[in-house]
């Protein structure tokens, strides 16, 4: 009786191929722009304490009720793999007396798991790059975040997005304005959507976002965050957009756009599609390209001293779809052994090929014959083929004599 093969696990991805090369474009490109940032390089457990997340992103959210893989361990602890990384990272800054390096500033990519409904650009198993500035309270440090990603996404290739901003004010601000939003809200209840009505009380900015045809009708007459705003939090908000300004960031203003987690302070922010464009046309409606924001009661929530932060993540999937399939870099050498006896010989070339920092193919195997028109169905730059009799030919451009001279073979 033969047994079936194991098929791969629902919301997860074998990467290969063309798809595989965008991905690692993606992360490349991340690891470039990050050290032209000075952002430090950080890993991160894939696994945590499930109450750093549930005391992070909120008992209440759905993050935590509904799509974390959390499972006890043999102690009998509950411990969740990781949904996101900001809650380890703050972790990670409180236990290890990372406090020393502040303003830090830090960069991760990895995997990340969330147990929701498969869809296009979405994965159960998905990954993330993700860029971090703790210890930061001043404006500086939102405008150099949005610079590097602003950066990250045009050396990409991807230029068809605009940044969407907005400003959630200071603690005193957030609490007016909420306040204004509970009471605004409450007077329509019976009109809003199931959601939003258990929003009411605990949540009420996440109305704001609501996609339900019957809460959008009463989002225009909303109160607006502007109303409420403290004196030093509009400076702060003036002096983030003028600094994007003179970074020649575009943004436009997105009275819309919030965090419903009381943490959150100040800046909000996400880069979307501009409607009718590629990138638009790729995502579908998850349209969201790169989204963050200022986190000051963050640590808190944590157990640790005040302590401002902002920070982004993206999605590397769909950061891969808008980048599109990327064909392999071709070898700057392949080497066909057309004599057996030669073999050796093939091996010291590549040798000394790799070490010179050329890219290096053999190809030995099948029959004599037939190997050099194998190594010219593979995308390269230069071929050397190993022939009897101490003959040899190759084929190439302009990198030709450089790589044969590294090997010590001539034309």
């Amino acid at each position: 009786m033969s047994k079936k093969t194991p098929q791969a696990i629902r919301g997860t991805q074998d990467i290969f191929g063309a798809d595989a090369e965008a991905f690692a474009f993606v992360v490349e490109t991340f690891e470039r722009v990050r050290r032209l940032y000075r952002f430090r390089r950080v890993e991160m457990p894939v696994f945590e304490k499930t109450e750093v997340f549930a005391r992070s992103l909120g008992e209440t959210t759905d993050v935590v009720s509904k799509e974390m893989y959390s499972f006890d361990d043999r102690g009998g602890e509950s411990l969740t793999l990781r949904p996101e990384f900001t809650a380890g990272i703050a972790r990670a800054f409180l236990t290890n007396g990372w406090q020393q390096y502040a303003p830090l500033k830090v960069a991760t990519h990895g995997p990340l798991f969330r147990y929701e409904r498969p869809q296009k650009g979405r994965y159960r198993q998905f990954h993330q790059i993700d860029a971090e500035v703790i210890g930061a309270a001043e404006p500086q440090a939102d405008v150099e975040l949005l610079a590097m990603a602003d950066q990250l996404l045009k050396e990409l290739g991807i230029h068809d997005v605009t940044l969407h901003l907005n400003t959630l004010g200071d603690a005193a601000s957030r609490d007016a304005w909420r306040a204004a939003l509970i009471d605004y809200f409450r007077a329509v209840k019976d009109q809003l959507s199931e959601e939003s009505q258990e929003r009411l009380e605990k949540n009420p900015l996440r109305i704001l976002d609501s996609k339900d045809p019957r809460d959008k009708a009463f989002l225009p007459d909303a109160p607006k965050i502007d109303a409420f705003l403290s004196e030093e939090a509009s400076a702060f908000f003036a002096a983030v957009t003028s600094g994007l300004d003179a970074a020649g960031v575009k943004w436009v203003r997105a009275e819309g756009l919030v965090r419903g987690l009381d943490y959150y302070r100040h800046t909000a922010f996400e880069f979307i599609p501009d409607e009718g464009g590629a990138s638009a046309a790729a995502l579908g409606s998850q349209s969201t390209v790169l989204a963050g924001g200022r986190y000051d009661g963050l640590m808190e929530s944590l157990g640790g001293a005040p302590t401002p932060a902002v920070g982004w993540a993206a999605g590397i999937e769909r950061l891969a779809m808008l980048v599109g399939a990327r064909e392999e870099e071709p070898a700057d050498l392949i080497i066909v052994v057309e004599d057996d006896a030669r073999l050796a010989e093939a091996i010291g070339h590549m040798r000394a090929a790799r070490s010179a920092g050329f890219s290096a193919e053999l190809i030995a195997s099948g029959s004599p014959r037939k190997r050099y028109d194998k190594a010219m169905k593979r995308s390269h730059r230069v071929i050397l083929s190993l022939q009897p009799n101490f003959e040899h030919r190759y084929s190439g451009d302009d990198l030709a004599p450089e790589v044969l001279g590294v090997i010590g073979m001539h034309r």
